[in-house]
């Protein structure tokens, strides 16, 4: 801990007050008899005298949260955890939320928050981890693997009113269309885009390039797109390619991942993103060939920084 930093501590709510799990235990006492309105007011007013407070919750476990044996009966965040960050955004509005969680949830105060930490599960070092970025000592490159949703209804399973089924079966209707798929194909915004993630440092894209416009059956392609940091901060960033086919004899997504690439930045730094396109970039399964294949006809290469934060494309064609 830096010198002169003072750290004061609120529970703010009760989660889980066993401590323990799948026959571990912590050996502390959890228990907690004050009501949830005294433990908000009590982290209210140690946040209004704070300079910056951090909130720690989310997700455990615990039956019916990121457990195996049971689904989430809700998006939301439990033990109240959403009013306490409401509470604690009007309170102090240096504000930082870290979800510790091995999935997404719900965000209804997402525009009332300034910082979010996408923590996850990371073990006995995860305090030092944490620390490492709210200090800065650490530029956090991470991206999302996954979309997050606005709200459950976003999701195909549920769109199609297929989950949670019946107790011994759960049809999924969605097909191919799943995560940035599936928000893709319906043209549904949501909270966190898949590849999403951002950094103390600023990064800028160029144009991208293409070194030929007709491609033969067995050739390959080569994308190129300049990455230039424009902070002040060494940092990385995850270069994303999607192509797109433009007409398929069956449905296919609106564009799909085909590769990504990790470039780290000195400040002012300026590099070129190569990607090598295939043949098998470019297939689909046919389920009455059954077989894989690629079509003739017109691609488009998407260069992204997310699903939904579109840098650059490229068109080309696949000749027979």
């Amino acid at each position: 801990m830096p010198a002169g930093v003072e750290v004061t501590y609120a529970r703010g709510y009760v989660g889980d007050t066993d401590g323990s799990y799948n026959g571990v235990s912590s050996g502390q006492d959890l228990t907690e008899t004050r009501p949830a309105d005294v433990l908000i007011r009590e982290a209210c007013d140690l946040a209004r005298e704070a300079d910056v407070v951090v909130f720690v919750g989310g997700l455990n476990k615990s039956d019916m949260q990121d457990c195996e044996g049971n689904d989430r009966q809700s998006l939301g965040l439990p033990y109240a955890q959403d009013e306490l960050i409401r509470e604690l955004s009007k309170t102090n509005k240096n504000l930082v939320v870290v979800l510790i969680t091995g999935n997404a949830v719900a965000m209804p105060w997402v525009k009332e928050v300034p910082a979010i930490v996408q923590a996850w599960y990371l073990g006995t070092e995860a305090g030092n981890a944490i620390a490492t970025i709210l200090t800065g000592e650490v530029n956090p490159s991470g991206k999302l693997p996954f979309t997050f949703p606005v709200k459950l209804e976003d999701n195909g399973a549920h769109a199609l009113g297929e989950y949670p089924g019946t107790p011994d079966e759960v049809t999924y209707h969605e097909s191919i269309f799943v995560g940035y798929r599936w928000t893709d194909k319906n043209n549904i915004k949501p909270l966190f885009p898949f590849g999403h993630g951002l950094s103390y440092t600023t990064f800028e894209y160029g144009k991208v390039a293409i070194d030929k416009k007709n491609m033969t059956s067995g050739e390959t392609v080569t994308v190129t797109v300049p990455v230039k940091n424009t902070g002040n901060r060494a940092g990385a960033e995850v270069v994303q390619l999607y192509i797109s086919d433009l007409k398929s004899s069956l449905p296919r997504p609106v564009k799909e991942l085909k590769g990504f690439e990790k470039v780290e930045l000195a400040p002012g730094e300026e590099k070129l993103v190569s990607f090598r396109i295939t043949e098998d970039a470019l297939q689909f399964f046919d389920d009455k060939k059954h077989s894989w294949i690629a079509e003739p006809g017109d691609f488009e290469v998407i260069i992204g920084a997310s699903a939904t934060n579109i840098k650059g494309k490229a068109k080309f064609k696949l000749n027979p």
